[in-house]
């Protein structure tokens, strides 16, 4: 049963594997009518549960879209549904889901919530996002990269601001895709030593460097996200705000990364406080690429789950 935890937990070959298979469907749906059906229909008569803890917009929209164009159905389930973790433990939540689907998507807070659904199902579970991880998102990610500048293998990406999930997710690609990575930030919000260290023991280049214009120097790829969570109380908002001022992205900022060099933002954005509009919407930018791509790399994984 292949279970999609983490992008360290994924063999680096079935990493391919979904990035090819996401390009690939992408490629075929290009042209093709909005709202118009697929001659092959992968996910026909399948039920995926999408649990949401988490409120979200684009994990929502693309898994939930993904799954209909591939001929399956959804049951989308927020936390005042469910008694996840509360009024049932979570290993029986996931023994029940089990008999009723073929595939959950969670997207929670604690990590720990996300593998006791994977220890106890019975079916492949998939990690939509934790506090600690994003792999979906760097999945799309590494697929927009190719797709514009060809094999991410060897060149340089730069993360600047908030050493936070979708930094973590970043820095497990960067040793399973053989990228090197430059982390830009206040040392008070660094990277987990040990999404650092799994980089590094598998031979990519990881650096710390606190001058985000020493950073981007030579970056193939500036990549950013937003300096605040909508729990965030105000007074943790502005020492963040404070902290990571000097990390936002504008177009001086870019100027330094090299001329064809690709920015990117998950989204949604905090425009011109992590980055300007200036640089989101300008010529570097694909982070509407990146937003869309969503759709088709998880689709892959989708897939991929499932073995169809």
């Amino acid at each position: 049963m292949n279970h999609f935890l983490d992008i360290h937990l994924t063999d680096p070959g079935h990493l391919r594997q979904i990035i090819d298979s996401a390009a690939q469907m992408k490629e075929a749906r290009l042209g093709r009518p909005r709202g118009a059906s697929d001659d092959d229909l992968p996910l026909k008569d399948r039920m995926v549960a999408l649990i949401f803890e988490k409120p979200s917009t684009r994990t929502r929209v693309s898994f939930d879209l993904g799954v209909r164009q591939m001929g399956g159905q959804t049951m989308v389930l927020s936390g005042s549904d469910m008694q996840l973790g509360h009024g049932e433990t979570i290993a029986d939540t996931a023994r029940v889901l089990s008999r009723y689907v073929d595939l959950i998507m969670i997207r929670t807070f604690d990590e720990a919530v996300l593998t006791e659904m994977a220890e106890f199902a019975t079916v492949p579970v998939i990690n939509g996002l934790t506090d600690r991880t994003h792999p979906c998102q760097i999945m799309a990610d590494v697929m927009t990269f190719e797709e514009h500048r060809g094999p991410i293998r060897d060149r340089k990406v730069v993360w600047c601001g908030d050493g936070n999930n979708v930094c973590a997710s970043f820095l497990h690609a960067a040793g399973q895709f053989g990228f090197d990575m430059t982390f830009a930030g206040p040392p008070t919000l660094d990277p987990e030593q040990e999404f650092v260290e799994f980089a590094r023991a598998r031979g990519s280049d990881i650096v710390i460097e606190r001058d985000p214009a020493k950073a981007v120097a030579g970056a193939d790829l500036v990549v950013t996200d937003t300096w605040v969570s909508m729990h965030d109380a105000q007074s943790a908002r502005e020492r963040r705000h404070n902290q990571l001022r000097p990390y936002r992205v504008d177009e001086a900022l870019m100027s330094k990364a090299k001329p064809d060099a690709l920015f990117m933002h998950c989204l949604p954005a905090h425009r011109d406080d992590e980055a300007t509009s200036a640089v989101m919407d300008g010529p570097h930018s694909v982070i509407f690429d990146e937003a869309e791509n969503r759709l088709h790399a998880q689709k892959a994984i989708l897939r991929w789950c499932l073995e169809v």
